[in-house]
């Protein structure tokens, strides 16, 4: 059985937008300042560059009890031991990753479609990763923005947790939550900004307080 993850800043790895810095200094960072799920993220990377820095990160990502997820590579999360995988719907179906990987593991999903998402759900992913929703830059194939409404249906069409992705922010990461996100995900907003540690500290009060006012609303209706 999966045990349950705190999907409130999700933090994905962009060498690009690390600019040089260390990627492993810059995880520590993001994870001091309360980030609660990595993802390593390197399509220019080589199998066994991926693999090294994914030993490295895991290193990291465990002594904070958080989880890691590793993008696209099935191979690469069995081989590390991750916690997890994230597939688009060009990687491999949600069904033999989750036949590879096991019960226990987490497998996320990118849908494009509300039938993908619900087809995602019934083949045992663990998440969806949808967006992109205000717009991203760090992702040259994402699409239009599908906005809130977008994100909203989602939210509305599966039962298992849904994260906000693009172009995400502090100034508007709590209207994703408002829509039912359980969390947000993030490139820049933490890996590229001066203070790693701060940005990510930042983004976890904003999504908890926004967390608590639905709660609140909620309990008003």
């Amino acid at each position: 059985m999966q045990s349950p993850v705190d999907w409130s800043v999700y933090v994905i790895t962009d060498r690009r937008i690390a600019a040089g810095h260390s990627m492993v200094e810059l995880v520590q960072a993001a994870l001091a300042g309360g980030a609660t799920v990595i993802q390593l993220r390197d399509k220019d990377a080589s199998t066994r560059e991926l693999l090294a820095l994914g030993r490295a990160l895991h290193a990291v990502t465990s002594a904070h009890a958080v989880p890691l997820i590793i993008n696209d590579r099935v191979d690469i999360a069995h081989a590390l031991g991750a916690e997890g995988v994230h597939l688009g719907i060009d990687d491999l179906p949600v069904a033999q990753a989750r036949a590879i990987l096991g019960p226990d593991s987490l497998i996320g999903m990118s849908p494009e479609t509300l039938a993908q998402a619900r087809a995602a759900e019934q083949d045992g992913a663990s998440y969806l990763g949808v967006g992109d929703v205000y717009g991203t830059r760090t992702k040259s194939d994402a699409g239009p923005p599908i906005g809130l409404e977008g994100l909203s249906a989602m939210v509305q069409a599966v039962r298992i947790p849904v994260v906000a992705v693009g172009g995400i922010t502090a100034a508007n990461a709590a209207r994703a939550i408002a829509c039912g996100a359980a969390g947000v995900v993030v490139i820049s907003a933490v890996i590229g900004a001066p203070d790693p540690a701060g940005a990510a500290r930042q983004l976890r009060q904003v999504v908890q307080a926004a967390r608590t006012w639905a709660a609140q609303t909620d309990d008003q209706i």
